[in-house]
């Protein structure tokens, strides 16, 4: 792994821009802002995604999926992994000066404190966001963290910036993927189709490549918690299946506590560690190919 010397700075849009009604009404505490905002986290979020709409199309996503799926960037172990979150600097948090790991161990804990027996949702929340080590090997921000959205077929309506910045994707242009279904069959389910690449599918192809036994669950919500536009917009539904219908309710329930305060206590990471260790001894064990 990269040195502890090198910094990453980052700003997850989907952190910092939410502009759902149903996030509006379930008093989530992100910030809103105009389109035309000046602000500069604001400006920053949109060029973000304006990269990702422009380049993000079905022959990138496949070139990407053969890059990472190698695996072999790195060696690290999950805890290994996670202490490396303490160099990516992501500018979306409330409170700078708190490592990235913290948001880790919040979730998880929130998780825990609700559903305090199921073990395997707790270590869920404490790696959901690994995939993001892709930023010290190279990997755009734009293809690294933000929300997702499925490659091949028409953009979802519910796409954040949706009217204003596909104008320059090839897939736009192309008759044979920007139709309603575009390269899928009706109902073909989410696991069939090509998402814009990031940190959820890569950390969900992390986990089986190095035979992770996380229950189906928890690997659903890994790879598919940065799907706003499905999970929270009500679009693609046209190509789900039904376990993807079975699946939503795990990844509404966990993004109900994938959010960050500064208001909140900090947790004793050192003293949790432990517990989950025991956790990830359990489910995925020992050192993982990245």
């Amino acid at each position: 792994m990269a040195g502890k010397e090198q910094k990453v700075i980052i700003i997850d849009p989907s952190m910092v821009y939410r502009p759902e009604e149903a996030i509006k009404k379930a008093n989530w505490n992100f910030r809103q802002f105009p389109e035309d905002s000046e602000d500069p986290k604001l400006v920053q979020v949109k060029e973000t995604y304006m990269k990702m709409h422009t380049y993000q199309c079905v022959d990138y996503v496949k070139k990407r999926l053969a890059h990472w799926r190698r695996f072999d960037k790195f060696q690290a172990t999950i805890m290994q992994a996670l202490e490396k979150l303490n160099d990516l600097i992501d500018e979306s948090d409330p409170d700078t000066d708190v490592p990235n790991i913290v948001h880790a161990f919040q979730t998880a804990e929130r998780l825990r404190e609700a559903h305090p027996e199921k073990g395997w949702l707790h270590l869920t929340g404490l790696i959901h966001d690994l995939g993001k080590v892709m930023a010290f090997y190279g990997e755009p921000q734009w293809s690294t963290v933000g929300d997702t959205f499925i490659v091949g077929c028409d953009f979802g309506d519910s796409v954040v910036y949706r009217n204003t910045t596909f104008h320059n994707n090839p897939d736009a242009k192309n008759p044979k993927l920007n139709t309603k279904y575009g390269m899928y069959e009706p109902n073909c389910g989410l696991e069939n189709v090509y998402m814009s690449w990031g940190h959820d599918e890569y950390m969900y192809q992390v986990l089986k490549h190095n035979k992770s036994t996380l229950p189906e669950e928890g690997l659903y919500i890994i790879r598919f918690h940065s799907f706003y536009p499905w999970h929270t917009g009500g679009d693609y539904m046209h190509l789900c299946n039904n376990k993807d219908m079975e699946m939503m309710p795990w990844i509404r329930e966990f993004n109900k506590f994938d959010l960050y305060t500064k208001k909140e206590n900090i947790p004793d990471i050192e003293a949790l560690k432990p517990y989950y260790q025991s956790l990830i001894d359990e489910y995925c064990p020992g050192k993982l190919k990245w």
